[in-house]
């Protein structure tokens, strides 16, 4: 039984059994994924999952199920199930989407990266590796390579009329770097994402790596105090990922966030905008409708420092009295809706990387972040981290410091941007790469070498 078939099939039982309002949603994800080491394959995966939930009004609430298997007899399992559930739910129903909004006309599938046969990839990374270890005596392993290919296929039909379907995939790489000279031992790692084999710059990606990796020889302890700090793309990304939740209008109306009542009021740096962008020709997260199959759209969520909106899906919204911004996010299935931004990001400037720490008389540059998960508390924006970065002195980058502390808080921190980079890049936290920022330079933050 196709797709199609089987929403016909639940939506007409479903009726008999007194649901009012019922929708199927369909995803099928593909990935391939392989694993590294010393020029042999470590590890090799690949899988395909189809799925499919119900969600549906029965007495008043809203009941889930979910089901891999597309049949007659599913049909009246999953509306059971889902009708069980709906009996024991206490919350607000959820609201249906009518399918009325405009929809923008993108297409985010890459037919080429589809194409690509596991081979080519395998090349990709024996060629990656084998540079690695050549550009470098110091140079002692890979610690972690592995490139991961996704694709993902959606489609969301209700009793309202709703009918859309949307496809995304991308690929990534991620190589991490083993260096040792005399007794120390660093490591480093690059993380490149794309939709084109071709674009992956075997030399390129093997410098980086290794480049970052040699970057922190030589670590030396500087006094610790209050610095200006300049945080690198990526570490900048990272940190935004971990506060992303105070934007989200769910956390707001459960009294999480600080922003609760602040719309229209600064809370940041003048010369910062934060955008969500579904529309990113290369963005994990593009696409033209939301896990509700609301519209997505590019929305301003800071604009020069002010606070414009929240991210809402359909039930927040309806709380606050507004539309939905597009936002509704289930991260399977299998999952309930939440909210998510798509391809969330510091918009750039056109400063350097380097003109940011070139008037520095003393600083320090961050270049990554650990701990986020146990470090930082999204309620208040208070954080202590462990930090690897370089000492800056007169301008110019002295060399690597030994592991730092930096602490602060994430609501001063954005108050205290003075310059954005022009240098955009998505954070590899968790692998998930939709949330980005340029390089960041920060007034001051407290940093603890040891």
């Amino acid at each position: 039984m196709d797709i199609k078939q089987f929403r016909d099939r639940i939506f007409e039982e479903g009726r008999k059994l007194g649901f009012t309002n019922l929708e199927v949603y369909y995803e099928k994800t593909s990935n391939f994924n392989v694993k590294l080491f010393k020029g042999e394959i470590d590890g090799h995966e690949s899988s395909t999952v189809n799925g499919v939930s119900v969600r549906g009004l029965y007495d008043g609430k809203m009941g889930y199920a979910y089901t891999e298997r597309l049949d007659e007899d599913t049909v009246h399992f999953l509306l059971e199930n889902a009708k069980e559930n709906a009996l024991l739910i206490e919350d607000e129903p959820e609201e249906l989407y009518d399918g009325k909004g405009e929809y923008a006309d993108y297409n985010f599938y890459s037919p080429s990266l589809e194409q690509t046969s596991a081979e080519e990839k395998i090349a990709l990374m024996k060629e990656i590796e084998r540079k690695i270890y050549e550009l470098d005596d110091r140079v002692v392993q890979t610690d972690y390579a592995v490139l991961s290919e996704q694709s993902f296929e959606k489609a969301i039909f209700n009793n309202k009329g709703l009918e859309v379907n949307d496809k995304n995939n991308f690929m990534y790489v991620v190589f991490s770097v083993v260096v040792k000279e005399g007794e120390e031992i660093k490591s480093g790692f690059t993380f490149k994402v794309g939709k084109d084999l071709s674009k992956f710059n075997a030399d390129e990606i093997a410098k980086e790596a290794v480049d970052r990796a040699l970057s922190y020889l030589g670590g030396k302890t500087y006094p610790n105090k209050m610095y200006p700090v300049i945080l690198q793309n990526e570490a900048a990304a990272s940190l935004l990922a971990t506060f992303v939740p105070i934007f989200s209008a769910e956390a707001v109306q459960k009294g999480q966030s600080q922003l609760k009542g602040k719309i229209g009021e600064k809370i940041s740096s003048d010369i910062l905008t934060l955008i969500d962008d579904p529309f990113l020709p290369n963005g994990l997260r593009s696409g033209t409708f939301d896990s509700e199959g609301v519209p997505t759209r590019k929305l301003a969520i800071v604009e020069n420092g002010k606070l414009q909106t929240f991210f809402y899906n359909l039930k927040t919204a309806k709380k606050d009295g507004v539309e939905s911004t597009g936002h509704g996010y289930k991260p399977s299935y299998q999952g309930t809706i939440g909210i998510s931004p798509t391809n969330f990001y510091i918009v750039p400037s056109e400063t350097s990387y380097e003109q940011l720490y070139c008037d520095l008389e003393e600083g320090i540059i961050i270049t990554n972040l650990a701990g986020l998960h146990s470090g930082a508390n999204q309620i208040s924006g208070d954080f202590s981290l462990a930090a690897n970065g370089y000492y800056v002195k007169d301008g110019e980058i002295v060399g690597a410091t030994n592991l730092m502390t930096i602490a602060g808080n994430f609501f001063e921190l954005l108050k205290d941007v003075e310059q954005v980079g022009s240098d955009l890049a998505f954070s590899p936290m968790g692998m998930q790469g939709y949330i980005g920022s340029p390089s960041l330079k920060i007034k001051s933050l407290t940093v603890t070498i040891d």
